[in-house]
């Protein structure tokens, strides 16, 4: 989805990321643990394997099912040490905006799909609901937090709003730096694209008013306007749909996210980390397609490193590096993750001898060119009964139609995914199954050198059976450190479900 990636050069038009690109360092071995909204940017924003949780809903799914289920649950909770925390004590000033998805709100009172924003009885839980998200983002420890969606546009409740507003954001975005531009910031501009919905009536072309908190008195005027985009792709002959409309809408919230930083003389003292929630062919999943997601970070001048580096990293790697960076003094056991600031600089050429993964029902461990992956169910849920999945499958397929969508089975003995117990899979995963064979097998190894799209798996092959064992040892190492139990792989760790 980025022209800085070899598979996607030429197939959109990101100028400004272009230029982050070309100036600053390609960080191709960038990956990420848990490869969906919510655990991702826990991972980013406490430097914690998101299955150290301790939202109430985390615990509970721990506590019936023996085993941590990494997914949509895995919420800061009030008075947890964040980055953003350890920041304003060492005199930073904080902001977020745009989407949240990670930090948990108490008391929202989610309005119907079909109420009407503009009557004011709606309008006004619209704004209590906005002051809940904001409250608890200052909790998290954001001084500032505006513009926010708690949630994606599709899930905030009012289908009138269901769209995304780039330029609601980046305004937002431009007034924290406008306001701190004397004082050391650290922003967190959490953009809701390119996540769905992806259409162009819900998104670049929608109404330019619309935002999470209801209708603006008029469209703002932030970044290059919204209706120049068709004009623009067209004289690149490019279509501006399947998100290359998107992503040039994006696009220009990062350039004028730049031309701010400028315009206050700020870009020599600014470091920008660009990246993304999960890999974009296998969301929901361990896979590489998943996991791997190559990031940007930009400095003026650039890095000794060079314009591309390839040391495995990992998004519970960017807490330490942030405090690294602006000097910060931390107790290296408090996070999961290690700062790659040596790596930038030139001074080392690795800091994982291996990288972790978890996601729903499956963990996974990458050492080198060796990739291991294990789906394990617990016993209950593996031997659930019909009636139960038809149970599950009936609630899924209602909550889409309510949303104005279709489900995709009515066979209630459909295999589960490996992150929702749901026959035929959920939303989230549902494009990654059928792109891998072995999908449903419970020990998956893959040699990415020869392998990079995990299309044959090794396990079963005797002439690899060392190499397997090998690799579900080093799994083992990550699961007995962390809470809840993993089938065979792992002791019982759930102290924390107490």
């Amino acid at each position: 989805m980025f022209n800085f990636l070899p598979e996607a050069q030429g197939r959109y038009l990101t100028p400004n990321l272009d230029r982050l690109a070309a100036e600053g360092t390609v960080m191709m071995g960038q990956h990420v643990v848990s490869p969906v909204c919510t655990p991702s940017r826990y991972n980013c924003l406490t430097g914690e394997y998101a299955s150290r949780a301790q939202s109430q809903w985390f615990l509970n799914h721990l506590r019936d099912n023996g085993q941590t289920v990494v997914q949509w649950t895995t919420f800061i909770v009030s008075g947890q040490e964040t980055l953003p925390r350890r920041l304003q004590r060492a005199g930073y000033v904080t902001g977020m905006v745009g989407k949240n998805h990670v930090i948990e709100v108490m008391g929202i009172n989610k309005p119907k799909w079909k109420d009407n924003p503009r009557d004011p009885e709606v309008l006004e839980l619209l704004r209590k609901n906005a002051q809940l998200v904001e409250a608890a983002a200052k909790t998290a420890g954001f001084d500032y937090a505006e513009s926010l969606y708690h949630n994606n546009p599709n899930h905030n409740g009012i289908e009138a709003l269901a769209v995304h507003n780039v330029d609601w954001i980046t305004k937002a975005g431009l007034d924290f730096i406008d306001q701190n531009a004397d004082r050391p910031f650290f922003l967190y501009f959490a953009t809701t694209l390119p996540h769905g919905p992806a259409d162009s009536p819900r998104s670049w072309n929608a109404n330019p008013a619309a935002t999470a908190e209801g209708y603006l008195d008029q469209p703002l005027d932030v970044q290059p306007a919204r209706e120049t985009i068709p004009q623009r792709l067209a004289e690149a002959g490019l279509n501006p749909e399947h998100n290359v409309g998107n992503m040039l809408w994006l696009d220009d919230a990062v350039g004028a996210l730049m031309d701010s930083l400028e315009a206050h003389s700020l870009d020599d003292n600014t470091i920008v980390v660009f990246f993304n929630d999960h890999g974009q062919t296998a969301k929901g999943t361990v896979y590489q397609g998943g996991v791997h997601n190559p990031s940007v970070v930009w400095r003026k001048g650039g890095f000794p490193s060079g314009g591309v580096n390839h040391a495995m990293v990992s998004n519970i790697d960017f807490a330490p590096t942030i405090l690294d960076w602006v000097g910060v003094d931390y107790d290296e056991a408090a996070f999961d993750g290690r700062s790659f600031a040596p790596v930038l600089e030139g001074q080392s050429d690795e800091i994982h001898e291996s990288l972790y993964f978890e996601m729903g029902y499956t963990r996974g461990v990458r050492k080198g060119d060796w990739k291991y992956l294990a789906l394990r169910y617990p016993t209950h849920i593996a031997n659930m009964t019909i009636e139960e999945r038809q149970r599950r499958l009936d609630k899924f397929n209602n909550d889409l139609a309510a949303r104005g969508s279709k489900g995709w089975t009515t066979d209630p003995s459909a295999p589960f995914s490996h992150i929702q117990i749901v026959p035929g899979g959920g939303s989230a995963e549902r494009a990654s199954i059928g792109k891998y064979p072995a999908y449903y097998e419970p020990d998956q190894l893959y040699n990415l050198a020869l392998d990079p799209n995990e299309q044959v798996n090794l396990a079963g092959n005797p002439e690899y059976a060392q190499q397997l064992v090998e690799m579900k040892a080093e799994l083992k190492l990550y699961l007995n450190d962390l809470p809840g139990d993993f089938a065979e792989l792992a002791s019982p760790q759930i102290d924390s479900a107490e």
